[in-house]
């Protein structure tokens, strides 16, 4: 009786625990991708959360001196391997660094951004850039790039810097001076001898139309002194032996005041005094133009290769005698 109980007990256990599996497998739905998820993921109680993204972490680029030069260690993703390149932080820019890396691995897609998250252009020197840390993105990687000490010049260092670079030039034109004006020299004298052999002939023409002009005008001179003489002449004549002076005073003034029109309407048409010099270059420089349009002469040209040729024998001048080197161009003007 007694064991008849205990089997009718293990009985009951039995259809208890199956009866409710086989009432979920009547009454279970589709289990999503999350739902499964979920129940796998333990509690965050009981273990640390996990993220996951696309970007790969971030990781240190090398930035040190090697052989006394600034040394940038970078991995190439198409090579699978780290590539050094040498910068030159006064020389470079940032589109430099950038082009030589993509010399490097042309399937890299690179950019430099500061420190914090800013763009860098690429126009800005490494120099400058070294100043903080930066970041450089490579394709999708980005690499913290902590600046060395030394990059960090102070003014004192570029000023000893700039010294360094007089004295080296200096040094640069001591070494090469004399071979310099050599050199100077001859293109010196070979600039005159072309520039007199194109002269030579202008001048010759030059010569026909200056003696040409010089009579002309010279002619005209003599002309106006033999008409004042016939003119003062006929006056005189005609005051003592025809007329007396009471009649010939009105037309003395009046010749005077005719003059006088003549000079004042010279004025008008030239813009110019009446002064005789004046007056007569005037008429050298008309009959001249005049001819060298006939001769089909270049004045133009003739006064540029003029220019040229003194401008070159001053500079072969002041080749020669080294102690006018150093002087200015144009002497300096007193202040009025």
């Amino acid at each position: 009786m007694a064991s008849v109980r205990m089997v009718g007990k293990v009985t009951a256990r039995l259809l208890g625990s199956v009866r409710p599996l086989h009432c979920g497998l009547k009454t279970t739905r589709p289990v999503t991708f999350l739902q499964q998820a979920h129940q796998k993921l333990p509690p965050l109680g009981t273990c640390g959360a996990f993220f996951c993204s696309t970007v790969p972490p971030s990781c240190d680029v090398s930035l040190k001196y090697k052989y006394g030069r600034l040394v940038l260690e970078v991995p190439l993703p198409s090579r699978n391997e780290n590539c050094l390149f040498y910068l030159r932080p006064m020389l470079m820019s940032v589109g430099d660094l950038l082009t030589d890396l993509q010399r490097e691995d042309p399937g890299v897609t690179a950019s430099v951004l500061s420190n914090d998250g800013e763009g860098v252009a690429n126009t800005t020197l490494i120099e400058a850039l070294l100043d903080n840390d930066f970041k450089l993105v490579i394709n999708d990687a980005m690499y913290n790039v902590c600046s060395p000490e030394k990059v960090c010049t102070s003014s004192e260092t570029a000023m000893e810097l700039e010294d360094m670079k007089h004295v080296v030039h200096l040094l640069h034109t001591a070494l090469h001076l004399p071979e310099h004006h050599l050199l100077k020299e001859r293109h010196l004298l070979e600039k005159l001898d072309n520039l007199k052999q194109q002269l030579t002939p202008l001048e010759k023409i030059k010569a026909q139309l200056s003696h040409r002009a010089e009579f002309h005008s010279s002619r005209i001179v003599w002309t106006g002194l033999a008409l004042l003489s016939v003119q003062g002449g006929a006056l005189a004549w005609l005051t003592w032996w025809v007329y007396s002076w009471d009649v010939m005073e009105p037309v003395t003034y009046f010749i005077t005041y005719g003059t006088s029109m003549g000079a004042f309407a010279y004025y008008v048409l030239t813009k110019q005094d009446y002064v005789y010099p004046e007056v007569k270059d005037r008429q050298f420089l008309h009959y001249f133009y005049k001819g060298a349009i006939k001769k089909r002469f270049n004045v133009n040209k003739y006064n540029e290769l003029k220019v040229e040729l003194a401008q070159a024998e001053e500079d072969l001048k002041r080749l020669r005698e080294p102690t006018q080197l150093q002087l200015p161009l144009e002497p300096i003007q007193p202040k009025p």
